[in-house]
C-alpha cells in the first residue's frame, strides 16, 4: 500500500514548489536561470504573507514531494476570483507518474481542514472545462465542490462551510488601451504567485529595453490589491493595445516580433 503524507512546505520541499516541481530539468520554454530565480521570488512571496494566511500543503510518497496545493486567502489572493471569508485554491499540482493514486484527494483534505482551522467560510477555486491538466473543473466537482459561476470554459467551484458567505465573482478584466503616438505602448499586467507570469514580465522588461525610448512599458502588477480589483487582470501582455498570448512564457522572440510590427503601424 502506498502511504501518502501531507506536510506543510518547509526546507526540504521549497525548490519543488518554488519550482513548479521542475526541480531538475528545464522545460521546453524556459531556462535553468529563470526556473530558479522565479522560484526564489515566488517562494519569498509565500512564506511573506504566511502570517496573513497563505499555506502550501505538500504531498509526499516515501519522503519524496510529489505534489502540492496552495491555500490563499481570497483578500489578497492576485489570480482572483473576488469576494471575502475565502480560501483560495490557485494551484493544485500532482507528478504525472503519481496520478490516479488519491493524492489530489489527500491534497484537498488537507485543504479543507486548513480553511476551518482559520476560520474560513468555505474554499474556493477557479476550475477549468478543458482537455489540459491543469485544475480541471470535474475534479474539483467529484471532491464536492460546486460550480458558482461558470464563464465559457471557466468556473468558479466552492465547497461551504457557512451558508451566509457571499457568493464570489470572476474577474472581469477593465483595460482600455491609451493611445500614445510617440511611442510603442506595452501593458503589462503579471503577479509574483505564478512563476510563469515573473518569467513573462522579465522577459518582457528586457525585449522592451532593446528598443529604448521607442517603446513605453506600463507595469501593473496584480500583487498590489487595488492593482487588481481596478484592473483585473492577473496577468497579461498589451502591445498598442493588442493582447500577446502563448498560454506557456511569451517568448522573447514573439514579443520583439509584436513590437516591431507595431512599430510599422
Amino acid at each position: 500500500m502506498t502511504l501518502i503524507e501531507i506536510r506543510e512546505m518547509d526546507d526540504t520541499s521549497k525548490s519543488f514548489v518554488g519550482t513548479c516541481t521542475h526541480v531538475n530539468d528545464t522545460p521546453k520554454f524556459l531556462s535553468r536561470h529563470e526556473i530558479d530565480f522565479a522560484a526564489k521570488k515566488r517562494i519569498c512571496w509565500l512564506q511573506g504573507l504566511y502570517d496573513k494566511g497563505v499555506r502550501t500543503k505538500v504531498a509526499y510518497i516515501n519522503h519524496e514531494p510529489v505534489g502540492f496545493i496552495h491555500l490563499i486567502p481570497i483578500e489578497i489572493c492576485p489570480w482572483g476570483p473576488i469576494g471575502k471569508d475565502l480560501l483560495v485554491i490557485p494551484c493544485l499540482v500532482v507528478l504525472s507518474k503519481v496520478r490516479k493514486r488519491g493524492i489530489g484527494r489527500k491534497l484537498i483534505a488537507s485543504a479543507e481542514e486548513e480553511a476551518l482551522r482559520q476560520g474560513s467560510k468555505g474554499l474556493v477555486t477557479i476550475g477549468y472545462y478543458h482537455i489540459y491538466w491543469f485544475m480541471p473543473a470535474a475534479f474539483f466537482e467529484k471532491c464536492g465542490f460546486e460550480v458558482v459561476k461558470r464563464r465559457n470554459n471557466e468556473a468558479i467551484l466552492w465547497k461551504v462551510y457557512d451558508q451566509s458567505v457571499t457568493e464570489p465573482e470572476l474577474l472581469t478584466p477593465n483595460y482600455n488601451y491609451k493611445e500614445n503616438k510617440d511611442r510603442v505602448t506595452i501593458d503589462l499586467f503579471w503577479n509574483t504567485f505564478c512563476p510563469t507570469s515573473y518569467i513573462e514580465a522579465q522577459r518582457v522588461r528586457e525585449v522592451a529595453e532593446e528598443f529604448g525610448d521607442k517603446v513605453l512599458l506600463n507595469e501593473y502588477c496584480a500583487d498590489d490589491r487595488d492593482i487588481l480589483l481596478r484592473y483585473q487582470i492577473d496577468r497579461g501582455i498589451f502591445i498598442n493595445g493588442k493582447e500577446i498570448w502563448y498560454g506557456h512564457e511569451a517568448p522573447k522572440e514573439g514579443i520583439r516580433k509584436a513590437i516591431y510590427e507595431a512599430l510599422k503601424d
